[in-house]
């Protein structure tokens, strides 16, 4: 399209052409710029005058380390490459050997993640998840609290074996509570029941957190911690012994959280009859229940006692896990090209190995004993359980700068767990609060994990509202665990 100005012809579309070139260059300079940040950031540490007490190696690792935590924040690229990229810089800088920049490979608690990953998308391809959902729906979506109810069972019964938050909740948890919403008549661009909608998308948000809390496999964070513990710290925990200590709890907030909800939103309808019809109808173009999700229940319960009985027959929990996958390779429920394309998993096992390992040799070098004694100098005199209540404090808000619980884990647990241990507190106390709390946290925000913008686009509620309801519900999980889990942790002898 050309036109006149001043006597003079343009023409408009090569203007629109260039405005659409320059913001396409923007945003390709976004991702540079975050890089450039963070390799800022390591390079300030790199460069400062090393501290008297720590050893350059450990510091320089420090300055890798925290140039990586930077890249999980920022995210210039998949965090998965970011690891790789600080493994490489680890050996090529000097500050490892090539064998020591890989042993984190070798853990066996992320090949239990990783197993966990394909547990998950045996769920999803038979149809078993969202079957047990529709199933539970059936006979007990009667009235809108218990839609919610219903939906938390349902998270509990699948979540010891998705330990992706997003996979669960975003794969089979929210299409079923969406297509509920649609049953009764709740759409976001309605004002009519919206509140109803609101309620059931948030507390199927909330089951899917709950849950991640309570099993050590219901977020691959929850891992992260237990390896941080045991490289840092020499203490291991399996399966049984986290299920142990959370399920006081976590149950009691699997109670609390959707009945608080319905108080706090008060949803238009109580009664949903037509909920239970929905249900019904998604059975019957199921069908029966085949083979493959028969044969799954049989494995996926078979996992789960082993799991639970590991102190008897001392079989690793990641061999465990293992056995299950092979299981279902055998069984044809999976094939290998379903392996090799779950890409969450190879993703975990990437850049968990390479964090789990800087980790464990910065303690190697010294340099957690360092900053717990420099650190806990500040807190001298203050007991261990005062120490523990203000840093959980920190520790859980500190997620409004985050936007990732595995990030959350390893900017801040091993620092303020090393603190809290150098000043007397139990080990197993610190590991499973701080692991617990990593996934209350995300609660705050909109983005506070993987799978919460998938919630808070359906687009039931606004983000003011979000974070005011999520400040609440964490604050509500942050008094539980310290005064019903730490009194429960004691009283089963974990300190």
């Amino acid at each position: 399209m050309t036109g006149k100005l001043g006597g003079l012809s343009y023409n408009k579309r090569p203007a629109v052409g260039q405005q659409v070139i320059a913001k396409e260059e923007r945003r390709g300079m976004e991702p540079l710029m975050r890089g450039l940040l963070c390799i800022a950031v390591g390079a300030a540490i790199w460069l400062a005058p090393i501290p008297e007490g720590v050893k350059p190696e450990a510091w320089h690792l420090l300055a890798v380390f925290a140039a990586t935590i930077a890249g999980f924040i920022l995210q210039p690229l998949p965090i998965g490459a970011t690891a790789m990229i600080a493994c490489t810089a680890l050996v090529i800088f000097g500050v490892m050997k090539p064998g020591e920049a890989l042993a984190g490979f070798s853990n066996g608690t992320i090949w239990l993640i990783v197993s966990a990953f394909m547990f998950a998308e045996g769920f999803i391809k038979t149809g078993l998840g969202r079957r047990i959902s529709y199933v539970l729906l059936s006979r007990f979506g009667s009235s809108t609290l218990r839609v919610a109810y219903v939906m938390s069972a349902a998270d509990f019964i699948i979540a010891p074996f998705t330990p992706s938050n997003t996979a669960r909740g975003g794969g089979i948890i929210f299409p079923i509570v969406r297509s509920v919403c649609a049953a009764i008549g709740s759409e976001p661009d309605k004002e009519e029941n919206r509140r109803t909608g609101a309620f059931l998308i948030y507390s199927s948000y909330g089951a899917v957190i709950t849950s991640a809390c309570i099993f050590l496999t219901g977020a691959s964070n929850n891992v992260l911690a237990t390896s941080l513990a045991q490289e840092l710290f020499g203490v291991s925990m399996g399966w049984g012994d986290w299920f142990l200590a959370c399920i006081v709890p976590g149950l009691l907030l699997t109670v609390l959280t959707p009945w608080l909800l319905y108080k706090l939103i008060n949803p238009e309808l109580k009664k949903t009859p037509e909920t239970q019809q929905m249900a019904k109808n998604e059975l019957h173009l199921m069908g029966p229940m085949t083979l493959a999700e028969k044969v799954l229940c049989v494995i996926f319960v078979s996992a789960l006692v082993l799991w639970a009985t590991g102190s008897i027959h001392h079989i690793d929990s990641a061999f465990v896990a293992l056995l299950g996958l092979s299981a279902m390779i055998v069984a044809r429920i999976l094939n290998w090209d379903d392996v090799l394309h779950q890409k969450g998993a190879w993703d975990v096992l990437i850049w968990m190995g390479v964090l789990i390992n800087m980790a464990a040799y910065l303690s190697k070098f010294g340099l957690m004993d360092w900053f717990a004694a420099a650190v806990g100098a500040q807190f001298s005199g203050l007991s261990w359980f005062y120490m523990l209540i203000v840093l959980s404090v920190i520790y859980l808000y500190a997620h409004y700068g985050l936007a990732s619980n595995s990030a959350h884990i390893m900017a801040l647990f091993g620092a303020f767990g090393a603190i809290l241990v150098t000043a007397g507190a139990p080990v197993l106390g610190v590991l499973i609060l701080f692991g617990a709390l990593a996934n209350s946290a995300s609660f705050l925000t909109h983005y506070g994990c993987g799978v919460t913008p998938i919630f808070f686009g359906a687009n039931f509620m606004g983000q003011g509202k979000w974070w005011k309801i999520g400040f609440i519900i964490a604050t509500v999980h942050l008094i539980i665990w310290l005064g019903i889990g730490l009194p429960w942790m004691k009283a089963i002898g974990f300190f």
